[in-house]
């Protein structure tokens, strides 16, 4: 998994690497802009957030318009918790804001253009050294799995009986993403038999699992247990859910972390060429 996947549980928040260095680097760019704009009498911070806010709404956008047609209705394109973005359309949309901004007001210029790239330097430098320090591990782990008949399993001899691309899921029944992305998943199991689902309960034991797939009248195959949360360990994530995409000889091609949606299935699926 990449440094920037790798996920921490701060509490009851669950947070990607990658989502704190980027509001570390906002953050950054607010502090300067706000110390080079009180200089001069000038006020960048509303200017810095709007960017971020268009940012962000540029990527919403873009990826509704790529896999809109994933979502059932109008009201789940406003639900951002599946985090369906596309970033670059987000920095595109964001810089043609600056770029504007600094063109029409020339005040600005100096103070708003060293808070962005003091955010930007923040990031690159965060992100890179986290990349040299932090190993990739990109292949699936040997991590020792339980069937729910008891047996022993691990998801690299899964793979290699399956011969075809596997996504993994990191759950657990008390998390409310885990339990609302689960229908998703089922439907896509029974849809895509190209693909092989698999379930891995962290930290619960056969009983509690059971029940909750009986309760809420779910038909899931290759669902394992993980008692010791040793898999999520293993790749880095110490929140749920996750879902790894690896492809048929094991190499992890996509990470996403946190409730997903059909539409941000459909678009890690891609990876797949399938």
């Amino acid at each position: 998994m990449s440094p920037l996947d790798r996920s921490l549980a701060i509490g009851p928040l669950g947070l990607s690497v990658g989502q704190l260095l980027l509001m570390l680097s906002i953050v950054v760019a607010l502090i300067v802009g706000s110390w080079l704009g009180r200089r001069r009498k000038i006020n960048v911070g509303d200017s810095v957030f709007n960017a971020v806010l268009l940012g962000v709404i540029g990527a919403r956008l873009f990826f509704i318009v790529q896999y809109g047609g994933s979502y059932d209705t109008f009201w789940s394109w406003l639900d951002i918790r599946d985090r369906g973005f596309e970033p670059l359309a987000g920095v595109v949309v964001a810089l043609v804001y600056l770029v504007w901004r600094l063109w029409r007001q020339p005040r600005e210029r100096r103070p708003l253009g060293i808070a962005v790239i003091s955010g930007a330097l923040t990031w690159s430098l965060t992100a890179g050294a986290l990349a040299l320090m932090v190993s990739q591990g990109a292949s699936i782990p040997p991590t020792p799995l339980t069937t729910l008949e008891h047996d022993d399993v691990t998801l690299p001899a899964v793979l290699s009986e399956a011969d075809r691309p596997m996504v993994v899921n990191l759950w657990a029944s008390w998390c409310p993403p885990c339990r609302r992305e689960m229908p998703v998943f089922e439907q896509a199991q029974q849809e895509r038999d190209d693909v092989m689902f698999v379930f891995v309960n962290q930290g619960e034991n056969l009983s509690t699992v059971n029940a909750f797939l009986q309760q809420e009248s779910l038909t899931l195959d290759n669902v394992y247990l993980d008692r010791n949360n040793a898999l999520g360990h293993d790749v880095g994530a110490m929140a749920m859910p996750t879902t790894l995409y690896y492809n048929a000889d094991g190499t992890l091609v996509d990470t996403h972390f946190g409730e997903l949606s059909r539409a941000t299935l459909d678009r890690s699926l891609e990876l797949f060429n399938l």
